[in-house]
């Protein structure tokens, strides 16, 4: 069955007011639309975790909105794939109630918001540091979302790791309420992760993309066994020896993404996370990590 699809706030309330004054927990898959299998994965994870709430589980709300308040100059814009009965499709397999689908009048009456949300000092390093403001707009559309949903749960993808760390900190920080959930990274056979910019790579650039993952892989091995500088001098090892991939930035931090101590302890929880450009599209991905202990060692990579 297709989801309903709401396209004003009024819609939305509508859909939900009833079944919310029964008791039932909402759950929330916030996108951009072009869904892939990625993106049906957050919608089953979010379906298990409303379930879990009680015998009635509850609605599953998936958003298809491109924010133009996360894009800056120069980026992609105009180009963002757009597929809306694609979406539809990818959401009525995955047992979607409601779809809200706004304008951006809708979401920004009157035009762009003087209110925003701050980033904080995470907002400004990794993603932030190439793409100023970004997180500002990712924050502001996010809570703008959860307060027309408002959902009980919110599900979004470990792929964009800063973006998740920064969302479930504010949902702490300002006591919005929600229960913000990462699901795991989905990837090709190869290995790349899936996303929605994967369609403006050619078949050689495609081919080149690997390297991202197959880099994280290799860190992964080396950090198990000989500690942080040994992950990433593996990961730099494979991207270096890559064609068509310039590197961004290779970074290892500690889960919340402040940075490992120059001495960790055996089995210590990390992330690397890398971001690349393959032809003209910017590419991003992250991998957890165990890590061997290694004394006077300093984990990040010296020239990012």
């Amino acid at each position: 069955m297709r989801p309903a699809v709401a396209r004003t706030r009024a819609e939305l309330a509508d859909l939900l007011s009833a079944r919310r004054a029964a008791g039932e927990r909402v759950a929330l898959v916030p996108t951009m639309g072009a869904l892939h299998a990625g993106h049906a994965s957050l919608m089953t994870v979010a379906r298990e975790a409303v379930a879990a709430g009680g015998p009635a589980g509850g609605p599953l709300v998936v958003s298809i909105f491109v924010n133009p308040l996360q894009f800056g100059p120069g980026e992609d814009l105009d180009r963002y794939p757009r597929t809306f009965d694609a979406d539809l499709e990818v959401c009525a397999r995955a047992g979607v109630d409601v779809v809200f689908a706004p304008s951006v009048d809708e979401v920004y009456p009157g035009g762009l918001p003087q209110v925003t949300v701050h980033p904080g000092p995470l907002g400004d390093v990794l993603e932030g540091r190439t793409r100023p403001g970004h997180f500002a707009g990712v924050l502001t559309v996010v809570a703008k979302l959860f307060g027309l949903v408002r959902p009980d749960v919110a599900v979004f993808g470990q792929k964009d790791y800063q973006q998740l760390v920064l969302i479930a900190r504010m949902a702490a920080d300002l006591c919005l309420g929600v229960e913000v959930l990462g699901a795991e990274t989905r990837r090709e056979d190869d290995g790349l992760a899936l996303s929605s910019r994967n369609v403006y790579l050619d078949p050689a650039q495609r081919r080149d993309a690997v390297a991202l993952s197959r880099a994280l892989r290799a860190a992964g091995e080396a950090g198990a066994a000989r500690g942080g500088p040994a992950a990433l001098d593996a990961a730099r090892a494979v991207l270096d020896a890559a064609d068509g991939v310039d590197l961004d930035y290779l970074e290892l931090a500690l889960p919340d993404l402040s940075p490992l101590p120059a001495d960790v302890a055996a089995d210590t929880e990390a992330r690397l996370l890398v971001a690349a450009r393959v032809g003209a599209t910017r590419l991003i991905d992250n991998l957890p990590l165990t890590l061997a202990a290694v004394d006077g060692a300093h984990p990040r990579d010296p020239d990012h």
